[in-house]
């Protein structure tokens, strides 16, 4: 019999069919066999920070990395519209099941976006700068489709903040981004299981200069 997905083999992700294969066993169960389980708190987090931070009206708001729509359900009704894009089928289909979202796409953010420059107003991403195949360079493609001051709330895993580039990146993107902010924040819960609880991410927020 397989092994069950787990935290352990999301960790483990290196490559987009890697992601394809992984979620397309754990999309059903997600929720509830993740989410709740390990008391995810992250997806909370980043919905905090763009609701106490994002300048207000936004036009349309991308959820990058959307999965089941975690980052959705936490975020609560917007005055705007919600798409989201994900490289998992699995996942959006589970997601287009919760009707948060206007729009939803398959996309692997490890190429070209098939999305017009300018187009959103603010974009939002709750683990998927993590452990797995999706490194800083990613980047650049979100702000090309962000338009001038666009909000940016992206979660990165702490641990691998420096080790796989994202400091360097940011200090690289400088001349394009300002009002730029860490916040570190508990992953999960109080109830996350051992070896877990005191894991941290930091939720990174800041604008695209105009």
């Amino acid at each position: 019999m397989a092994k069950p997905p787990d935290l352990k083999s999301a960790y483990a992700l290196e490559t987009p069919a890697d992601n394809k294969r992984l979620y397309a066993d754990w999309a059903n169960t997600y929720d509830k066999g993740f989410g709740e389980a390990m008391d995810y708190a992250l997806p909370a987090h980043v919905a905090d920070v763009f609701a106490s931070r994002a300048p207000m009206p936004q036009t349309a708001v991308l959820d990058v990395g959307v999965g089941t729509g975690l980052l959705g359900d936490a975020l609560g009704p917007l005055a705007c519209p919600l798409d989201g894009l994900d490289i998992s089928p699995d996942m959006l289909a589970v997601a287009a099941g919760k009707e948060l979202y206007r729009d939803l796409y398959e996309a692997d953010l490890t190429a070209p976006l098939d999305i017009p420059s300018n187009s959103y107003s603010a974009i939002i991403s709750s683990g998927t700068f993590t452990h797995g195949h999706v490194g800083p360079d990613a980047l650049d493609e979100l702000l090309r489709i962000a338009r001038a001051g666009a909000f940016f709330a992206l979660s990165v895993n702490a641990e691998h903040f420096d080790r796989l580039g994202f400091a360097s990146k940011f200090d690289a993107l400088s001349a394009r981004i300002e009002n730029y902010r860490v916040d570190t924040r508990h992953i999960y819960g109080a109830n996350a299981g051992p070896g877990h609880k005191d894991d941290l991410g930091h939720v990174i927020s800041f604008q695209k200069k105009p």
